[in-house]
């Protein structure tokens, strides 16, 4: 049993580990810049105006939306593991992704049934965003109304299961019928991306993040009641349906708004919250959500930097770094541990 000194040292080496990769991953790209440079630009002016531009206009907001995405992908695999109690819950498990996809998909496959100006008004980088947005808003809806109506927790993961292979039946649909150019783009949106976004959808992103992290923080108490269960749970005053719809609207937020901004990242929401209980040996939601958002941004941010290949033009797609680099992590783990603390 760890103490509470423990836990805050792992708390600190963590924390000081956050600031090294987020430095480290502001220095990396295909102009190198020094880390005496990164600081005056951050702090001060250097006397080298373009690498201040590479820095605050480019790289500062990349790495800022790492450590959003990682985090946030982390909380919302938490919220859900502990929700359905399925190691195998994802932050993407009630369909969020896959109406985001579908959304996404109308806008890029299903634009050129309109033809001429209107179909390139609809590829813009905003409407992507707001066509993603208003798919898992639209599946969410549909998960909560589905929600009042059953009882048992794993019938909204069926659901859930459900509601994407209807959205993804009709994205294969529209795929059919789409040109080489249009999945290409789609295709490219799927790779997920860090490195898209401004500082002004930067604010709007991270103010909708910070809603759903602020329902995650109050729903604390609920999860940690619905670890032992939902009698043990209703024993103890929780109402099972206010706190089960406080977890979805949370997960929802935070999942539906990376996937608008920065397209569907795998893994990350699966195996952060197992690697966090296999270092802080707790299920103790108090100690656990912090550990997942800290956790959570370092392994993006480690998964960021080696996408950017050091010294290359080229940057890797995100989304097969977090897996190559992350599931073996993850295997290796479990293996050694031979068991999961759930």
């Amino acid at each position: 049993m760890k103490t509470k000194k423990t836990y805050k040292l792992q708390f600190l080496v963590l924390s000081i580990i956050l600031v090294l990769c987020f430095f480290t991953n502001i220095s990396l790209g295909s102009v190198s810049i020094p880390f005496k440079s990164i600081f005056m630009s951050l702090f001060g002016t250097i006397e080298n105006s373009t690498w201040e531009v590479i820095v605050t206009d480019f790289r500062l907001p990349k790495a800022i939306t790492a450590i959003l995405v990682g985090s946030g992908l982390g909380i919302s695999g938490l919220l859900m593991q502990t929700l359905f109690r399925n190691p195998l819950a994802g932050p993407f498990v009630l369909g969020i992704s896959s109406g985001a996809s579908l959304g996404v998909a109308l806008v890029i496959l299903g634009s050129g049934l309109f033809g001429g100006l209107f179909a390139t008004a609809l590829a813009t980088k905003w409407s992507i965003v707001i066509a993603a947005s208003l798919g898992s808003f639209l599946v969410l809806l549909a998960v909560l109304s589905v929600s009042n109506r059953v009882r048992d927790t794993m019938a909204i993961l069926i659901i859930g299961l459900m509601f994407g292979s209807i959205t993804a039946a009709v994205v294969s649909v529209l795929s059919y019928f789409s040109s080489a150019e249009q999945l290409q783009q789609y295709i490219f949106w799927g790779f997920g991306s860090l490195s898209n976004l401004s500082w002004s959808e930067l604010i709007i992103f991270a103010g909708i993040y910070l809603a759903g992290l602020v329902l995650s923080i109050l729903s604390i108490k609920g999860l940690n009641s619905l670890l032992l269960g939902d009698n043990y749970a209703k024993s103890l005053g929780l109402n099972l349906k206010q706190n089960r719809f406080i977890i979805i609207i949370a997960t929802s937020l935070i999942a539906g708004t990376i996937t608008a901004f920065a397209g569907p990242i795998a893994f990350i929401g699966l195996a952060i919250p197992h690697l966090t209980r296999q270092i802080f040996t707790t299920s103790n939601h108090k100690i656990l959500l912090p550990a997942v958002c800290l956790f959570g941004a370092i392994v993006m941010l480690i998964c960021d930097s080696i996408a950017q290949i050091p010294g290359s033009d080229y940057v890797l797609p995100i989304n097969a770094i977090t897996a190559l680099v992350g599931a073996p992590v993850v295997i290796w783990l479990l293996v050694r541990q031979r068991k999961m603390i759930f």
